[in-house]
């Protein structure tokens, strides 16, 4: 009862609007007073035509137009010639009940077109304001309320709108880049006006169309350039310039060099996931900025100034540590999102996640970096152990028959296939065991992996079960317990014959890289010889 006392007790944290004053525009704009001018203000143009010049734009504004800024001096109205411009600024307060920042209405442009019940309450909140009455001593303030909740209400809508129309615009951008793409053709899209279109593009990506546009024909003509050198014209082409010359020219321009430059530079790269980092430091390269699994972190000395965290901290700090490194390529799997938000930074190189194996994703990278012929040398070198396993196995198993791995967390369990690693790449692409028919009905190839209730594993028979990851909280652990005490796993036949193998390393078997497959092929080389 105590408690629920003094949590009654704790004050809201809530926004209060005050009105400080309302005019006519033709009455005055600007105030000599410093507290009155910096107050938040309301700009509804109630009749006739005018120009309005905010953060150096210049905007045309009618009847109808709303404009939200936050100091009434640093806007320059005039009315346009031979027609009379009238409007009602309303400056008003924020006062926060705990002190914190208040919630102060904004939108960065002018708000066109809005509703009519915006302009009469409005003019009403003038009128009243002309002839308060102590009466209805709440009534002025309750118009005020309602006209700030309408305006609100405005934003939102408007911002979603445009959130709708700005992905669809930026995904056509995306994938018609190498086609004729004008900025009326979008706008039509966006079914909006091409002064409306442009401002909010640029509101939106930080960059006028023309130049997002180009950046997007340089950035993929960068990730040409990472693997061969192509004649300029074929290039231009495929990205949308009509010539080479042009297209060199727009290049040096963004990069700082010319195509052949770029192609021949030893690159600076930054890797966004421990995987790609994992194929650099097994080529003998440190890349300027990566992601470090804490295995990799175990096996390698790491310089807290070239790692990057995939989670934590804002998007901005992300964005800034990124561009510190001054990269020429960014690597990550293709299914990684917001990536497209470092292309003013430089080239992100999207490999697939479930389509390329880790020796394809493993060369492409030396080929990036120049290092061909050490990715086969140490590709070699791993076929060669490949080959001794091998050898062991045929001895001591002749036939491999079905395994499956399992992750148990902490509410599920995972069974993994070859191409999401933990393992499963190796046994059942390099020494030939095979996933049991009831993952394979169950869509384990389709989708990489199945989710399951711990207690499920069962429905999953094998000749080899390996568990490579364990729950460390205490429910689950309890379940697991349960399970491997159940009559259906003692009776499973890897059970019976001691072929289950309990690893419990998911730091280890968590990478799909050459330094992680390696150190799993040891692994799972030693208990398989151990055991059988």
């Amino acid at each position: 009862m105590e408690d629920r006392l003094s949590k009654d007790r704790i004050p809201y944290s809530h926004t209060y609007y005050l009105p400080v004053s309302i005019s006519n525009w033709e009455e005055t704009l600007i105030t000599t007073d410093e507290e009155m001018a910096s107050c938040p203000c309301v700009l509804v143009v109630s009749n006739g035509n005018g120009l309005l010049t905010l953060n150096e734009q210049q905007y045309a504004l009618s009847r109808g137009c709303v404009v939200l800024w936050h100091n009434s001096n640093e806007l320059k109205l005039s009315a346009q010639l031979h027609t009379r411009f009238e409007g009602i600024l309303i400056r008003y307060r924020c006062l926060n009940s705990d002190g914190a920042e208040p919630n102060v209405l904004k939108y960065p442009e002018p708000l066109w077109d809005c509703s009519l019940n915006i302009i009469s309450l409005t003019a009403e909140l003038e009128k009243v304001s002309r002839n308060l009455s102590n009466s209805k001593p709440f009534h002025f303030q309750q118009l005020f309320v309602e006209l700030l909740s309408e305006l609100s209400e405005e934003i939102e809508r408007r911002l979603q709108q445009t959130g709708s129309w700005m992905e669809q615009v930026l995904h056509y951008i995306d994938t018609h880049f190498h086609e004729d793409v004008t900025r009326e053709q979008m706008a039509t899209l966006a079914q909006v006006s091409p002064e409306h279109f442009s401002r909010a593009f640029r509101r939106h990506t930080g960059q006028t169309f023309s130049a997002y546009l180009a950046m997007l024909r340089i950035r993929t003509s960068q990730n040409r350039l990472l693997f061969n050198m192509p004649k300029l014209e074929n290039l231009a082409q495929e990205v949308g310039y009509k010539e080479g010359n042009y297209l060199s020219r727009k290049f040096k321009q963004l990069v700082g060099l010319s195509p052949t430059a770029y192609h021949h530079k030893q690159k600076r790269v930054v890797t966004l996931n421990s995987n790609h980092t994992a194929c650099l430091l097994a080529l003998g390269i440190t890349p300027e900025l990566g992601v470090y699994s804490s295995w990799i972190e175990s096996v390698k000395h790491v310089n807290p100034v070239q790692k990057l965290y995939e989670c934590g901290g804002s998007a901005s700090s992300f964005y800034e540590t990124v561009a510190a490194a001054h990269p020429d390529v960014i690597i990550d799997y293709n299914t990684a999102k917001g990536n497209n938000v470092l292309l003013p930074l430089a080239p992100v190189l999207g490999l697939s996640f479930m389509n390329i194996s880790w020796r394809e994703q493993f060369r492409l990278i030396a080929d990036i970096v120049e290092r061909q012929w050490h990715v086969e040398e140490w590709l070699a070198h791993y076929d060669e152990l490949i080959c001794s396993f091998n050898q062991k196995l045929d001895q001591r198993l002749c036939e491999r028959g079905t395994a499956v791995v399992w992750e148990i967390g902490t509410s599920s369990a995972y069974c993994i296939n070859s191409s999401y690693g933990r393992g499963s790449q190796i046994l059942y692409e390099d020494i030939g065991f095979r996933p049991p028919v009831s993952l394979l009905k169950h869509g384990i190839d389709r989708w990489g992996y199945v989710e399951e209730e711990i207690e499920a594993i069962v429905d999953y028979p094998a000749d080899h079960i390996f568990i490579t990851g364990l729950p460390s909280n205490l429910a689950a652990k309890k379940r697991m317990n349960r399970l491997f005490r159940s009559e259906p796993w003692l009776k499973m036949e890897a059970v019976k014959k001691n072929r289950v193998y309990v690893i419990d390393k998911p730091d280890l078997f968590y990478g799909y890289d050459p330094l992680s497959s390696q150190a799993q092929l040891h692994e799972l080389m030693r208990l398989l010889t151990l055991q059988n």
